[in-house]
């Protein structure tokens, strides 16, 4: 008999969220046992083949073009580039690479193709390939299924309420609409969000209720702790404690029980011991080199001396799914059709956000 649900509420998982550590351990680390191999953690490599210039103004990103960050940019990589570090990210244990670009949207053209491209070389070497690249149509997510994808990460961030606390240039449901459009095709979903912005706990629970109900469920839920970034209207939020992190993992392990719980951004600031307990409490994937995008990580030898410490395995790739085929370009069903989607643009302003976009104009 499946633990899986999907009419949970906000005072069922605050329930969840708020009981007894010990208890909240215990059970999570029950329901893992049942779904998963408690020894084995996926490593999965985050590449950011175009960095900076975004147009959205979500308050936790250093990649927004309106913030003074100090972000290098860079335009798409090449293709003979990202070949090259998918290579040197399986070569060191990793199974899957998610493919990062700043971008609103997928448009396409000559860009997405050579994105596709990337998709199609990435699968052939016999790992997983992960893409979040904003908003996309389901012709573009078709598309991207052809090519090979694995998965399309793109996080709900927090709850639908504390979304509008957070960014203003895009509706929470142009996410879910996304998330959708992946739905359409044999693509797995990752969706997640960050914890630590200046959310409640009420918060935590309704992204986990917005996740959580979805049928199904997201195959993986990347939870992260907020990275505060100088320049940033969060910049001056305080770390989030390892115990609301092992509190956030195990809630998610227990509402999604067959999920791959993803422990993501906001790894350096933990010790081996916190990163243990969230591996107890259900996380089983981590991100691996020394960047998250643009944001700092643990060492990759780091890692693979913890996992040595604690008698993990790194999961092979191909585990929970069989591998896509690659359908060449030539072949495609699906072709481009130039499309100008009017994704939302909500009318509200957030007043920090406005603060660090003046701040960055006086600093250029």
């Amino acid at each position: 008999m499946s633990d899986t649900k999907h009419n949970w509420t906000k005072e069922e998982i605050l329930d969840i969220y708020n009981k007894p550590l010990m208890e909240l351990l215990y059970d999570a680390a029950t329901i893992h046992r049942k779904y998963h191999d408690p020894n084995t953690v996926q490593v999965s490599t985050l590449l950011s083949i175009k960095t900076g210039g975004c147009p959205e103004d979500c308050g936790y990103c250093p990649q927004a073009a309106r913030y003074h960050t100090n972000i290098e940019g860079n335009d798409l990589m090449s293709l003979q580039q990202v070949k090259a570090q998918a290579l040197r990210a399986k070569a060191s244990g990793s199974s899957r690479v998610c493919m990062g670009a700043a971008w609103r949207n997928v448009k396409d053209g000559a860009e997405f193709d050579e994105v596709l491209e990337m998709v199609r070389t990435i699968n052939k070497l016999d790992m997983e390939v992960c893409c979040t690249l904003g908003m996309l149509t389901e012709n573009q997510a078709q598309r991207l299924a052809e090519a090979g994808l694995y998965a399309y990460n793109h996080n709900l961030d927090s709850s639908e309420e504390y979304y509008k606390e957070v960014i203003s240039t895009r509706g929470f449901e142009d996410r879910l609409e996304t998330i959708d459009n992946v739905r359409k095709t044999n693509v797995t979903v990752c969706s997640g969000g960050i914890i630590g912005m200046g959310e409640k706990e009420e918060d935590r629970a309704g992204m986990l209720v917005a996740l959580a109900t979805l049928n199904p469920q997201p195959e993986s839920v990347p939870i992260n702790a907020l990275v505060a970034v100088e320049g940033t209207p969060l910049e001056d939020q305080k770390p989030v404690s390892i115990w609301d992190m092992v509190r956030m993992v195990a809630t998610t392990r227990i509402v999604m029980p067959e999920t791959q719980v993803r422990l993501s951004a906001g790894r350096t600031e933990m010790s081996r011991e916190g990163q243990a307990m969230c591996f107890f409490s259900g996380a089983n994937s981590i991100f691996a080199g020394d960047k998250l995008l643009t944001t700092p990580n643990p060492d990759v030898n780091e890692d693979m001396e913890m996992f040595k410490l604690l008698g993990l395995n790194p999961q092979k790739p191909f585990i929970k799914k069989m591998q896509p085929q690659t359908v060449e370009a030539a072949d495609s069903q699906f072709q481009s059709l130039g499309e100008k989607p009017k994704w939302s643009r909500p009318d509200h302003t957030i007043e920090r956000n406005e603060s660090a976009k003046e701040k960055a104009k006086s600093l250029r």
